[in-house]
């Protein structure tokens, strides 16, 4: 097949006669074997060798059988296994100039100049420590005599690149690093548990979690919980603290809230730079307001359990992108770090990163707080920025008065994530100064008037429930208009927030499209993209998605652990997403599958017979199972029974097969913690939008709103790296309508990545990588530019 001028392919970067070492140092992380894993099978796949490192550094100070060479089948099965299974050690030799003498001796006897550390900063300043002194390290080793001059000109260069896996997403450079999703994933599951049973006997929780010097974990599920109060050390509570907090508490009380959560990071502190301990916490709450109060402290629980789905995804991606990198460089090249950058794997100097970090903390000691969340990031910053403005509710007297009607609705099939949604948009709005209003069953209920005044505490707790506690339908507006038309005149509606898939994305056009015949339509409508099958254009990443990944990737670990015992079975498994092949295909590459059907991949008979002959071979090796995804509409023809028979008759003799249509589950269950982040988010974002867009299209001499222009109508999408508002209109050219879908599909990309993890030889496009980046130091005011 040939492949487009325009486009990079890395067939071109050999890796033969090169030697890689991969090792894990520092505090471990789940989502680390993922890394691990897509290290070792990208490198040989390139025909380079490569070598486990085990116990991180002390493993390469010691040699011996710490550095051994491994095979494909090496890193079979630990893609969802937490920690590192190759160990990990702090090393004090290694910080000795003999301690690293002796570790480039063990490299160089094993030909090994291309290191991927993964770890933290301090792991990542050793690596880049190490590379400055290579040079000086050989000509100490040929002196001693202990290595030839003909090694050591040969191996003249080293090659670091990093990736940083810390629970505790403490590294300038990138949004996520690996691992900080699962240890959410740990620490929502504990308060939902928490919650339960603080409502039941009125309690307050202080849940103390990780972070000793990034309050990013306790910030985040705070926010993903709708917690009462945060502690974070970037941003210490003003003087006077205390007595604000039980007044707030108390208020919350009043209000007739049965239990009140307080989170806070391990390394929290006042503006003193005093510490405060979760202990603390309990004692004033329970001295000043009497309330029974119990402290939770998680400890290494977030460490623990199995990677999510972003984080195998995350880790995967940075693995083969570290393998490039490392093929790609020269003496010149500056060791870098792989890092996220929005949706998009970028590459920066490791140096740059690290003395951004190094930076926070400085700015944290010197108590320039509002710097360090800036050198935190837009995701931190936007982040906290959010938090305080859902978490406070204003008096009365304090807010803005804006004398206009917002209606929020649900729109297409139930997400997890809605509900979050909702309530972040409810309190947004309400700090905005407009009155709220809720819309029950979608446009049906809309024409049908089942619209009422919702206020800031009907919304309390809907942040951790799955599916959509306003009702949703499907049904489009197009037969409905007059109704709807109606009922926008007679409650006074001056916005529409829509909350939805695809039929959100139609049921805007049409309104749009309505607006000649019908003036209650000018006015602002924007769209929040939530559906668990990612196919709304405009956005790579939807609201629902991660939550059903996660499902789907779950019930694939157990599926995978049933066949450990019987051997030689393959598992055919369909998922949802209409004619999307999103989840089927992330799905498989978070479940380390085989080979997965999508819709926007044609396959005929000949790939089919050529999957059942790849898994053939496969079991004469010592992985003897199987895993193939298939997304429901992938062919009309090709079924799940067809390929279940297929596969049970070709695989005669070789392997039996089963089927599984997992269905409904994938859209039920409580959000993910990055499905409630985003939904929180990108829901606040959105009503501020609307805030802007009422005051521009405000007709002070007929006090009404008139918003006819194209970009009145607006769908909020991720797009790489930035938030965009989008008009629904020009999205039209991009839209499959007939099989709704965007035209072009940001993850068909990671295809390939899938197919090479799982051994098969294809194409790689590697247009978006390569470029090494610089770190962006952000002004305060780009705090309200793009991104999440």
């Amino acid at each position: 097949m040939a492949q487009p001028a325009d486009k990079k392919f890395f067939e071109n970067l050999s890796g033969s006669g090169k030697a890689i070492g991969v090792l894990t140092s520092g505090g471990d992380a789940q989502g680390m074997n993922a890394a691990v894993r897509a290290v070792v099978r990208m490198g040989i796949y390139v025909e380079a060798k490569v070598y486990f490192i085990y116990e991180g550094y002390q493993g390469m100070v010691d040699g011996g059988d710490n550095i051994v060479e491994v095979s494909w089948e090496s890193v079979s099965s630990i893609l969802q296994v937490g920690g590192t299974v190759i160990g990990s050690a702090r090393c004090k030799a290694f910080r000795t100039r003999e301690g690293r003498l002796q570790a480039a001796c063990n490299l160089i006897q094993r030909g090994i100049t291309n290191l991927c550390v993964i770890g933290g900063d301090g792991s990542l300043t050793g690596a880049n420590l190490f590379r400055t002194e290579w040079s000086g390290l050989l000509e100490e080793l040929v002196k001693n005599g202990k290595i030839e001059p003909a090694a050591a000109k040969s191996h003249s260069h080293l090659n670091i690149v990093g990736m940083v896996g810390s629970i505790d997403n403490d590294f300038c450079g990138t949004d996520m690093t690996i691992g900080t999703d699962s240890a959410l994933h740990r620490i929502i599951e504990v308060v939902d548990a928490i919650m339960t049973t603080a409502q039941s006997h009125q309690r307050t929780f202080v849940l103390e979690v990780m972070g000793r010097h990034c309050g990013y974990l306790a910030l985040v599920s705070a926010l993903a919980c709708g917690a009462d109060w945060v502690f974070i050390p970037e941003s210490p509570p003003e003087e006077g603290w205390e007595d604000i907090m039980c007044n707030k508490l108390s208020e919350n009380r009043a209000r007739k809230k049965r239990l009140n959560i307080i989170i806070v990071s391990e390394g929290a502190i006042d503006c003193h730079n005093n510490p405060i301990s979760s202990e603390r916490i309990k004692d004033l709450v329970v001295k000043r307001l009497g309330f029974d109060t119990r402290v939770t402290i998680l400890g290494h629980v977030q460490r623990g359990g199995t990677p999510s789905a972003f984080d195998r995804i995350l880790a995967s991606r940075m693995g083969v992108e570290c393998v490039l990198a490392l093929l790609e460089a020269t003496p010149e090249t500056p060791a870098c770090v792989v890092s996220l950058c929005g949706n998009q794997a970028v590459r920066l100097p490791l140096m740059e990163c690290v003395q951004m970090t190094q930076e926070v903390q400085k700015a944290m000691d010197e108590r320039r707080f509002e710097d360090a969340v800036r050198l935190r990031g837009r995701s931190f910053e936007n982040n906290l920025n959010t938090y305080k403005l859902l978490s406070h509710k204003k008096a009365v007297s304090e807010l803005p008065k804006s004398n206009f009607n917002v209606a929020v609705l649900n729109v297409g099939a139930p997400a997890a994530g809605m509900n979050g949604a909702v309530r972040s948009a409810v309190r947004v709005g309400i700090t905005e100064g407009h009155k709220m209003f809720a819309v029950n069953d979608g446009f049906e209920g809309f024409a049908n008037g089942q619209i009422k005044e919702i206020k800031w505490g009907d919304v309390g707790g809907w942040t951790g429930q799955g599916g959509s506690l306003l009702g949703t339908k499907r049904t489009l507006p197009a037969k409905y208009l007059d109704k709807i038309a109606d009922q926008i005149r007679a409650n006074n509606i001056n916005a529409l927030l829509v909350i939805g898939g695809f039929e959100a994305f139609e049921s805007l056009l049409q309104l749009a499209e309505a607006r000649t015949r019908y003036e209650e339509f000018c006015i602002p409508m924007c769209i929040v993209p939530a559906t668990i099958s990612n196919n709304v254009p405009g956005t790579d990443l939807s609201l629902g998605a991660d939550t059903a990944l996660n499902a789907i990737m779950e019930t694939c670990d157990r599926i995978k652990q049933s066949a450990s015992g019987t051997k030689r079975r393959v598992f055919i498994i369909e998922t949802m997403g209409g004619y999307c092949g999103y989840l089927a295909n992330m799905g498989a590459l978070a479940a380390g599958a085989d080979a997965a059907y999508i819709f926007e991949e044609q396959f005929d008979i000949r790939e089919l017979q050529a999957n059942v002959e790849h898994l053939t071979e496969k079991m004469k090796t010592t992985i003897q199972r199987g895993l193939v995804l298939r997304n429901e509409n992938c062919n009309e023809n090709y079924t799940t029974d067809f390929i279940y028979q297929l596969y049970l008759e070709e695989g005669k003799g070789v392997f039996d097969c089963r089927k599984n249509v997992l269905g409904h589950m994938q859209q039920g269950g409580a959000p993910s913690p990055f499905d409630r982040n985003f939904g929180t988010k990108i829901s606040a974002k959105a009503v501020q939008w609307i805030s802007r867009k009422l005051k521009e299209t405000y007709r002070k001499g007929r006090d009404s709103i008139f918003a006819n222009a194209e970009d009145s109508v607006c769908l909020l999408g991720m797009r790489r790296r930035n938030l965009l508002f989008q008009p629904v209109v020009q999205l039209k050219d991009e839209t499959d309508f007939k099989h709704r879908i965007p035209q072009e599909q940001w993850w068909l990309k990671l295809r390939p990545l899938m197919k090479i993890l799982a051994k098969y030889k294809t194409s790689y496009d590697i247009s978006d990588a390569g470029q090494l980046e610089h770190v962006h130091v952000r002004r305060p005011r780009d705090a309200e530019a793009g991104g999440i």
